[in-house]
């Protein structure tokens, strides 16, 4: 599996050629949010705002009422919690597009409950006109900013930095709206999102050699949540849905699948992996997966759970499983 590495900083400078009316905004984290390079490239097009992010948020709604294109950059934390009511009342409330970019969303960073964004889609989800979106590899990195850009308002995007594993070929980008069906089985429907999915592959991969029947769906559009994909592969779980995510059970990608399921009268058993309901502590990434249950690990227990069986893959098993990038040309029904 490819790794790719600073993805947004290269690919914002490429995408900001063709689109002039784009203006970067940073909170003092330039460099650790991948934007010095745009900053270097176009530097009467970047503004730093200094430590104030409520003051940031509300001066990009001001930018999207002159006709700018805002791209707000800083930790997830320090967008949603610290400037939640400019977000609702200048950016959410008159539908601006101004378009945030969190990074260190969940336990991606070792920093502790300070800077871990555990309950930000919740948070997200619940104000009137906004998207949130989420990054899980290279390729989401790459293709968010056009999914982001044709929103005509507010949208969150949970992004990725750094080094960043490619889990989908170049022919099978990011599509709001839009799950990306991994593969195709009656037993088990499982939804990852974020870098849940690379876990949930390694998992699927060795319950797949035992003939284990699972769909696996990759979610990157968490509002709106109406994908008919998600609900038809609800419907044809014949022993239960999972879904797999970085950040806590409540309000997130879990709660969005049981409405969905509650809505539509789905009666089928949901098991929701991810924080529950917990702050995680400062560890490295392996660590706190494994340390609060949302490692490939835990996924394999949760559907030996469901299916009543025990498939016996031990950790050195997991390890060994070598993941390939997902075409978008494979015929999902075939895997």
């Amino acid at each position: 599996m490819e790794i790719a590495s600073r993805v947004h900083a290269k690919n914002l400078v490429e995408w900001a050629k063709n689109h002039p009316e784009a203006l970067v905004l940073s909170a003092d984290l330039t460099s650790s949010t991948e934007i010095d390079l745009f900053r270097e490239t176009y530097p009467d097009r970047f503004l730093s705002m200094g430590i104030a992010e409520q003051n940031m948020l509300s001066f990009a709604g001001g930018l999207a009422r002159e006709g700018f294109l805002p791209l707000v950059h800083t930790f997830a934390v320090f967008i949603y919690r610290r400037a939640f009511d400019q977000i609702a009342m200048s950016v959410a409330y008159p539908n601006l597009p101004v378009k945030m970019f969190g990074f260190l969303p969940g336990i991606t960073t070792p920093g502790g409950a300070t800077h871990q964004a555990i309950e930000d889609i919740a948070v997200m989800r619940s104000l009137p006109n906004m998207t949130v979106l989420e990054t899980g590899d290279a390729t989401d990195v790459k293709t968010v900013l056009d999914a982001a850009a044709s929103i005509e308002g507010p949208v969150y995007v949970r992004m990725l930095r750094g080094e960043i594993p490619k889990l989908f070929g170049n022919d099978n980008p990011l599509i709001f709206g839009k799950a990306r069906v991994i593969s195709r089985g009656g037993e088990i429907t499982l939804f990852s999102s974020g870098i849940c999915t690379e876990e949930a592959l390694r998992a699927t991969e060795a319950l797949r050699l035992r003939g284990v029947s699972i769909s696996h769906l990759h979610i990157t559009t968490l509002k709106p949540f109406n994908d008919p994909l998600v609900l038809d592969a609800i419907e044809k779980a014949r022993c239960g849905v999972i879904t797999m995510e970085n950040h806590t059970i409540i309000g997130g990608l879990g709660s969005a699948v049981a409405e969905m399921m509650t809505e539509h009268g789905i009666g089928k058993k949901l098991v929701r992996i991810g924080l529950r309901d917990t702050f995680a502590h400062g560890a490295s990434l392996p660590y706190l997966k494994k340390e609060y249950g949302f490692d490939a690990m835990a996924l394999i227990r949760s559907i030996e759970s469901l299916l009543g069986a025990s498939f016996r893959i031990s950790e050195d098993e997991l390890a060994e499983i070598r993941l390939s990038e997902i075409s978008g040309s494979v015929n999902a029904e075939a895997l």
